[in-house]
């Protein structure tokens, strides 16, 4: 064999190697979260070098569509059924997370989402969970999961001059950092009880037929009331009002920035009010153009399959409604925090994990 066909062959062989056989990755700088979310269940794994740095790859994302706080609109609590579906979702992904990413047990978290902890009955939820993967399930409040949000979407050079909001399945929250005396960073949450689901809910308990016309108008009925709700929580923190800077996430703001302009490409993603108005009003006058849409295009499809239009009109009105109830916001910078789904996750490794340490 000559020297020509020795060089080639070296290369053929190099070249369809397993990747991991280069990999440095190692189990202790794998993590993984599972989070119970009001409209669905998320699963995040992360290759972390260096957390502080935001040095981290994300190796997988995906999601299973579990609308377990449809219930805490009607009687305040989590449907049984809701609860038994959740908690063998999170038990099917739990196992997959351990063998097919060979995540260790102490790296994997599981958390509800603070819409989830709205309901009464979280107990009966924690214990089939325990149950199940013998791991103890965290709730996070709306304040804590502002405050990860913040850390997890917006970049520290943006801090000062920022606000982050979350348009989750149970409610909204978000909040911004302002700064007091001798440089002391304090963090201010923002939170409103209406989320994507919840608000549908009360909505529909208004509603006598399942025609989406009707669904229309009593949503339009119900704006004064979302409005006093949104101005309220800016009342409690007005500073936010001020922010030059407002980040966005949440299934509502995936849901718009895919419908209007297709995958987001970026980590953040810049549209502004106009973008929200006009994306609205097909969304409520001419929705058959979204279903067009998604004969062709997979990431509409999956919008659509994830969100009904009544569960879209109602992201829809609360995104608009946040934004409108900013002074200026025409000439503020509005953007989609595309990793919003993993904030929690980011926020939580650093300030949760033991091992951490042996990765920074």
């Amino acid at each position: 064999m000559n020297i020509r066909k020795i060089l080639l062959s070296t290369f053929v062989f190099l070249f369809f190697l397993p990747n991991t056989l280069f990999s440095q990755e190692t189990p202790e700088n794998l993590f993984a979260g599972i989070e119970i979310g009001s409209k669905g269940i998320k699963m995040s794994v992360l290759d972390v070098k260096n957390i502080k740095r935001g040095d981290f790859v994300i190796k997988s994302y995906w999601s299973e569509n579990v609308g377990i706080a449809k219930g805490i609109a009607i009687d305040g609590n989590l449907a049984k059924e809701d609860i038994d579906k959740a908690a063998a979702v999170v038990y099917s992904n739990y196992i997959k997370i351990k063998n097919e990413f060979k995540v260790t047990e102490d790296n994997i978290f599981i958390v509800g989402s603070s819409g989830v902890a709205m309901a009464k009955n979280t107990q009966e939820l924690i214990d089939k969970v325990k149950l199940s993967t013998n791991k103890n399930l965290d709730f996070i409040d709306a304040q804590t999961e502002g405050k990860m949000l913040l850390k997890g979407c917006v970049p520290p050079s943006d801090y000062k001059d920022s606000m982050i909001l979350d348009i989750g399945g149970g409610n909204t929250k978000g909040g911004y950092i302002d700064v007091k005396n001798n440089d002391n960073f304090v963090f201010f949450p923002l939170s409103v009880s209406y989320g994507t689901i919840t608000l549908t809910e009360a909505v529909i308990k208004k509603t006598r037929k399942e025609d989406i016309s009707e669904y229309n108008e009593k949503s339009f009925g119900f704006l004064p009331t979302l409005r006093d709700q949104i101005n309220a929580m800016y009342g409690t923190s007005p500073v936010a009002l001020e922010k030059e800077k407002v980040f966005m996430s949440g299934g509502a703001v995936w849901a718009f920035y895919t419908l209007y302009n297709g995958a987001a490409k970026e980590t953040f993603n810049q549209f502004n009010l106009e973008d929200v108005l006009n994306y609205d009003a097909v969304l409520k006058n001419n929705f058959k153009r979204f279903e067009e849409l998604a004969k062709t295009d997979k990431d509409v499809e999956r919008v659509l399959k994830t969100y009904s239009q009544k569960y879209l009109i109602s992201g829809s009105n609360i995104l608009l409604v946040c934004l409108e109830a900013i002074p200026g916001i025409n000439d503020k910078k509005l953007y989609f925090a595309k990793e919003g789904q993993i904030a929690w996750l980011v926020s939580y490794i650093a300030d949760r994990s033991k091992k951490i340490k042996k990765i920074y």
